[in-house]
């Protein structure tokens, strides 16, 4: 019995790591690959567009 139970806890930890270890890899690959499609030679895409202070802003018509 002591070895059944052994062999099932080796069993659960393998799983755990083998899903933790998963897990860093989609990590991994999620912050290493590209968001964007981009063009070649285009910019990459950014969520933000930068201005400078100095820039005038561009009247609207209505």
């Amino acid at each position: 019995m002591a070895g059944d139970a052994g062999s099932g806890a080796a069993r659960e930890l393998l799983l755990v790591l083998a899903v933790a270890l998963a897990g860093l890899l989609l990590a991994v690959v999620a912050v290493f690959t590209p968001w964007h499609a981009t063009p070649d030679g285009a910019a990459p895409a950014a969520p933000v567009e930068l201005r400078s202070p100095t820039e005038r802003p561009v009247p609207t018509v209505g």
